[in-house]
């Protein structure tokens, strides 16, 4: 089938929200815990829905409870002033938009406040649908958001081709049965991509439109 659908991971792939994460982390394990942790154990399992990551930092349920309260609280508070696009994503949906290709975003935040980034960055004008951790029962490496992304976007598996910056993205759209692009300018090194065996990987944003060219041929 011809490529007519693109979706896309939202923190590390159109928005950067490196440093938002790790602040708002920090926030969270000192208010609650007392302490804080290494840069590479806070951002280990980005990709992955919040409540999941924090199971690496609280003891018990009512301590997880209280880190995602901490943390959300001063993520919502600093998220407009510090989210950003990578540069020149934008355009390049722009472009795709253009040149009749759909997207969508589905991503393992929450989905109201996926959505306002999305509208602070500039990118919601080119997406058709959003589908955040609130929306399916199952989160990424499971292949079930992006199934669902498909089934909103009213394309099948094989038009799509799903594209992240996390294990947990690549994995999870190579199970659903789209296409994959790994892309390298967010969270996760290229060691960390490559042995999930995306079907391409690219290192710019610059070569976002040519990638997706290229996989639609």
């Amino acid at each position: 089938m011809a490529l007519t659908t693109i979706l896309l991971d939202n923190d590390g792939t159109i928005v950067d929200t490196y440093n938002m994460i790790l602040e708002s982390f920090k926030h969270a394990t000192q208010e609650v815990l007392g302490k804080q942790f290494s840069e590479a154990e806070y951002m280990a399992k980005v990709g992955q829905p919040l409540a999941t990551q924090m199971l690496d930092f609280a003891r018990n349920a009512e301590e997880q409870q209280r880190l995602l309260k901490a943390y959300r609280s001063h993520n919502e508070a600093t998220h407009d002033q510090l989210i950003r696009a990578f540069p020149g994503i934008v355009d390049e949906l722009a472009a795709l938009r253009a040149e009749g290709f759909e997207m969508g975003v589905v991503t393992s935040k929450m989905h109201a406040l996926a959505w306002r980034g999305l509208q602070v960055v500039g990118a919601a004008p080119y997406l058709g649908c959003l589908i955040g951790a609130d929306d399916c029962a199952k989160h990424k490496p499971d292949p079930a958001p992006i199934l669902l992304g498909c089934e909103r976007m009213g394309a099948q598996p094989e038009e799509c081709v799903y594209v992240g910056d996390s294990p947990f993205d690549i994995a999870a759209g190579n199970a659903a049965g789209c296409k994959t692009l790994a892309v390298t300018w967010g969270m996760f090194p290229e060691e960390k991509l490559v042995v999930e065996n995306p079907t391409e990987i690219i290192h710019e944003v610059a070569d976002f439109s040519a990638a997706i060219r290229a996989l639609s041929n």
